[in-house]
């Protein structure tokens, strides 16, 4: 086990790497009027982070054979919409964040116009990205991410997601409330992370389905983690500020639940997370891994 997971925080590691370069590819610095925009961009997007997105991209594609460029371009472009969310969500209007991944957030280190342009920089280049002939070349399937991210991305995804989170600030939710929430607002676009692999490597039906299954429960369980983390996780761990979800008196699944059950419910979507993946039988190790990754992280 000890090596499995060596192997696995290894993958995820040249992983990180791989994709923070086609980033920085991706957003070179210019010397131009616009150049401003540009370095916020590359301050939110590349200053680290585990990369889960993105290796749930590759990981996917692998699966099928998928050119690592295609790959690695999909998965750039998913952690730009990633990004872009992170940079919306600190500002003043909504979460008032001054630390992401332990250093200022972008409205923070440059400014909040600086940072709203970066943010909406980042999301229609993830778009520019996935439609160029680079990434992929069949058009058809160059549409299908597009169509598949935009649907992740938006009014019913993870933007829908983000306003029921700011409705919930003055209305009670059930548990069935706040699992739509969360998967629309995080899962979502975890989910479409999963597929992207499938689209890219056109997969049967069946291969599809079971890494959405499979995403919808680590999706959840990412969510649960992540409602623990703000109960007992440590801020220089965790990168940002703690305790914000109490203090806000918001609805999460450890409130309703309370923190063992919580804890025992994020750790069964993770094993049925890993059932999904039989199909795929050692391709879809480190899938597995990453679905136990998930619950166990401390950041």
């Amino acid at each position: 086990m000890k090596d499995s997971d060596s192997e696995f925080q290894a993958a995820l590691g040249d992983n990180a790497k791989q994709v923070t370069d086609m980033l920085d590819a991706l957003m070179p610095l210019t010397d131009t009027p616009e150049a401003r925009v540009v370095e916020a961009m590359r301050y939110a997007s590349l200053a680290g982070g585990k990369r889960v997105r993105p290796f749930l991209v590759t990981q996917s594609a692998s699966l099928f054979g998928v050119d690592t460029t295609s790959a690695l371009r999909t998965a750039a472009a998913v952690e730009m919409v990633h990004c872009y969310s992170l940079v919306h969500d600190d500002l003043p209007a909504m979460d008032d964040d001054d630390l992401r991944r332990g250093q200022p957030t972008c409205h923070i280190k440059f400014d909040e116009a600086t940072a709203i342009l970066a943010g909406d920089a980042l999301l229609t280049k993830a778009f520019e990205v996935l439609a160029a002939p680079e990434t992929h070349s069949d058009a058809r399937v160059r549409a299908d991410l597009v169509l598949a991210l935009a649907k992740a991305a938006g009014d019913h995804g993870m933007v829908g997601g983000q306003m029921m989170d700011l409705w919930a600030e003055d209305n009670d939710l059930d548990v069935a409330q706040i699992t739509r929430l969360q998967r629309m607002k995080t899962g979502d676009l975890i989910a479409v992370s999963a597929e992207a692999g499938a689209i890219l490597g056109r997969a049967s039906d069946e291969a599809r389905s079971a890494l959405h299954a499979y995403a919808h429960d680590i999706g959840l369980a990412f969510q649960i983690a992540d409602d623990l983390l703000d109960v007992e996780g440590d801020a220089a761990l965790v990168g940002k500020a703690t305790g914000k979800d109490a203090d806000a008196n918001k609805a999460t699944f450890v409130s309703l639940l309370g923190v063992d059950k919580a804890r025992q419910q994020a750790a069964m979507l993770s094993e049925q997370a890993a059932g999904h993946l039989e199909m795929f039988g050692e391709k879809g190790d480190l899938l597995k891994q990453l679905a136990r990754f998930i619950v166990e992280r401390r950041a």
